[in-house]
Formats: C-alpha cells, sequence, structure tokens
C-alpha cells in the first residue's frame, strides 16, 4: 500500500503547524511511509508556489507533467524507482537545479530543453554512454554535475574528462572543481 501524494500532503500541513501547502515555498516529503509510488499532476498544479520539492526516498517511478509549479527551482527526486526522467518542459523556465541519484535511469534525454539548470545530481544511475551527455552540451548554465556510479564511468581511465568533453560549461564534476590541466587534457580527447 502506498502513501497517496494527496495523503502525504496533508500529513506535511499537520507537521508544520497547518501550513498550507499550496502557499508553501519548500515542501519536503522525504521518505513518506508508506513511500509515494505515484504523483497526481492535478494535486501537483496547486503547488505554484513551491520553488523547493523534495520527494527523494519513495517508490516513485514516473514524473507526470508539472503544470502549475512555476515557481520550482529545486527537485529532488534521489533514491526512487525512475527509469526515465521527462515531462520537465513546464519548469524549464524556472528549474535550476535536479536532484536524481540513485535511480534507473538511462537516458537524459528529457533534460535537453531545461535552460536554467545550474545543477544536476545524476550519480549511481544506468547512464552506459557518454553520448548521453551530449543533451546536456546545449544548457548554458549548467555548471554542477554528479555522474559518479554510473556504467559510463567503468569504460574509462579519467571520467572526469570524459564529461567536460562533452559539457565544457561546468565548472564542477563529482564534487571537484574542475583544473585548468583538466580543460586541455579533454580537449586532447577530441585529437
Amino acid at each position: 500500500m502506498a502513501t497517496t501524494l494527496g495523503n502525504a500532503l496533508k500529513q506535511w500541513e499537520a507537521k508544520n503547524d497547518g501550513a498550507s501547502a499550496k502557499e508553501a515555498d519548500t515542501i519536503k516529503l522525504c521518505a513518506v511511509q508508506p513511500p509515494i509510488a505515484k504523483l497526481d499532476p492535478k494535486i501537483l498544479s496547486t503547488l505554484s508556489s513551491c520553488q523547493t520539492l523534495s520527494l527523494s526516498t519513495n517508490a516513485i517511478d514516473k514524473l507526470p507533467p508539472l503544470s502549475g509549479m512555476a515557481s520550482l527551482r529545486i527537485l529532488s527526486v534521489g533514491r526512487n524507482n525512475l527509469k526515465k526522467v521527462e515531462k520537465l518542459d513546464d519548469v524549464a523556465a524556472t528549474l535550476e537545479q535536479l536532484w536524481m541519484s540513485y535511480n534507473q535511469v538511462t537516458s537524459l534525454e528529457g533534460l535537453a530543453g531545461l535552460k536554467e539548470l545550474e545543477v544536476l545530481y545524476c550519480s549511481n544511475n544506468l547512464l552506459k554512454s557518454f553520448g548521453e551527455l551530449d543533451h546536456l552540451a546545449g544548457l548554458p548554465r549548467l555548471r554542477e554535475v554528479l555522474f559518479v556510479g554510473n556504467p559510463m564511468y567503468d569504460e574509462v581511465d579519467d571520467p572526469r574528462l570524459h564529461v567536460l568533453k562533452r559539457l565544457r560549461q561546468v565548472t564542477k564534476i563529482d564534487g571537484d572543481l574542475v583544473k585548468p590541466a583538466e580543460i586541455e587534457a579533454a580537449k586532447a580527447l577530441e585529437g
């Protein structure tokens, strides 16, 4: 038996002295017991003031459209059952950080339109090819990425250079700042 999003929000309101979820700028629904499995787009659309939505450590297997969430800046969906990340077009103009580590994501195609994205945490997923990073190459504000723990890292000696080769705009990879020598070494990979 799973907890519905509606019930989880009611529990959140009760724990927050009756605060209204519809007016809250930060909502944390992490590790709900029993876990949330499905997200109701109608309920999500009522969270128009929400800037930070944390849904980590649940059993969510897909993201619905996030229409109505025009203020969303940070979305945390790590430690769920996501296989695909898509339908984020409604928050493309505002989403700055996406935390989606510890899922089963195999493709980054659904992130290509997130032009305001600055931070992407996508460690411990199922990304097999550095070619998936090409979907992020057109994100001008992307500065910090985390990909450690994906199968693609097992295929090369220095995965940071392969990330940097495809994502020249990033300044931090896997928690460490990019060094000038790495920039030069990534350029040499193209040789």
